[in-house]
């Protein structure tokens, strides 16, 4: 592990809309780009690389939002890792100022969704087919055409029921605890409260899952400035949150084996959450406030186990006694999560650590989690990769030029 650690300087994101609502992603992306600068205090002709993450677009999408940022030359990488690819591109970021290769890095993430995206190259073979055959294995095919990823994660929740003999509904407390969350958010998308009632009544989708228990299609942009200590000391810039450590991994042959929870990522979450523990010497009975990957109400609630949150086969009783919001032992998703928030999906990553970034220098106002000093993020990707992220409070150590 390196000595060097990667500060987080600046973090800039935009209020994020319904698919088919927002500007177009270059505007979005630029926009996102410059808060983040301007929060870090540096111009762009400083960044030395830039990675940029989204799914839907075409090649050069990164360049095509950072050229109405500037044209000063710069590398800019694009990175496509699914709903990973946010952190992914700050996984990346990380590494070449660790490294010592650049002292400024730009991660920048950004989605314009549409309504109902499905793949675009049916001819061609479907990245997920391995996954989708675990689960037709298991509990027969859907309706309709390919399976989707509400049909993994709804199977990964049913199999929780019926290892463990839960009630199902257990999984509605998610989404009313994110909206509740995200009711003090601006940038989110969904801020209107939930009842259990209302989300168990919302169209049933796949298993346990309802509409509502499901991240919704969106747009927006989020981005992270990402600098060198050293760098920080020199230009007089804020160097309080660091990345203590970080680790993603891909997909184990267990992933393939049967497990449906498994088959969502649960072992290479434990992998890279292990390292990280590890690295940092940080474990998860220290961290006070967690952003992890919600895309279902059923993925929250695993991931809190495979997180060591709580104790494997204990999840019910966690969310039941309130362990996973303010006045609990964490406070989860206070942005609101993919669930009330949004997920578009390049910028999730990047969202994720804005408001972690926030809530560590105290900025996160209404969603404020007290006396917060270490902030986990998990960020996945089904096909699959995991980035999971420690960020620490440090001493304040702004020298001027």
């Amino acid at each position: 592990m390196s000595e060097n650690k990667a500060v987080v300087a600046g973090v800039g994101m935009i209020p994020f809309t319904k698919a088919g609502r927002s500007d177009p992603f270059d505007v979005m992306g630029a926009e996102a780009a410059r808060r983040a600068l301007a929060d870090a205090g540096i111009e762009y002709d400083a960044v030395q690389q830039a990675y940029t993450s989204y799914i839907y677009g075409d090649s050069a999408g990164g360049e095509k939002a950072l050229y109405r940022v500037g044209m000063t030359g710069v590398p800019i990488i694009n990175v496509h890792n699914n709903c990973s690819s946010g952190s992914t591109a700050l996984f990346l970021a990380r590494q070449a100022v660790e490294s010592g290769v650049v002292d400024v890095a730009l991660a920048l993430g950004f989605e314009q969704m549409e309504a109902g995206v499905e793949g675009r190259w049916p001819e061609r073979p479907h990245p997920l087919e391995e996954f989708a055959k675990v689960v037709v294995a298991k509990y027969g095919m859907p309706e309709g055409q390919f399976p989707g990823a509400a049909f993994f994660y709804g199977a990964a929740g049913d199999q929780y029921v019926e290892e463990h003999g839960i009630d199902p509904k257990v999984f509605a407390h998610i989404t009313v605890k994110n909206r509740r969350h995200a009711a003090n958010n601006p940038y989110a998308v969904f801020r209107d409260p939930l009842t259990v009632e209302e989300v168990l009544g919302s169209r049933k989708i796949s298993g346990p899952l309802t509409k509502y228990q499901c991240c919704p299609p969106t747009s927006g942009a989020a981005a992270a400035v990402v600098v060198s200590q050293e760098y920080a000391r020199r230009h007089g810039l804020r160097g309080d949150v660091v990345i203590a450590a970080q680790a993603m991994a891909t997909d184990f042959p267990s992933t393939f084996e049967g497990d449906m929870k498994r088959l969502v990522s649960y072992d290479m979450t434990a992998a890279a959450s292990k390292q990280v523990y590890e690295n940092s010497g940080i474990g998860p009975e220290d961290v006070r406030v967690v952003e992890l990957h919600d895309c279902f109400t059923t993925h929250e609630f695993l991931i809190y186990e495979a997180l060591g949150l709580t104790a494997e086969g204990t999840a019910e009783k966690f969310v039941l006694d309130g362990r996973n919001t303010y006045g609990g032992q964490v406070v989860t998703n206070p942005s609101g999560g993919l669930i009330a928030r949004g997920h578009p999906i390049g910028a999730t990553g990047l969202a994720q650590c804005a408001e972690l970034v926030w809530q560590l220098r105290g900025q996160a106002e209404g969603r404020q989690v007290e006396g917060v000093t270490t902030a986990l993020q998990h960020n996945v990707g089904l096909g699959g990769a995991v980035v999971v992220t420690m960020y620490q409070k440090v001493a304040h150590q702004k020298v001027a030029a």
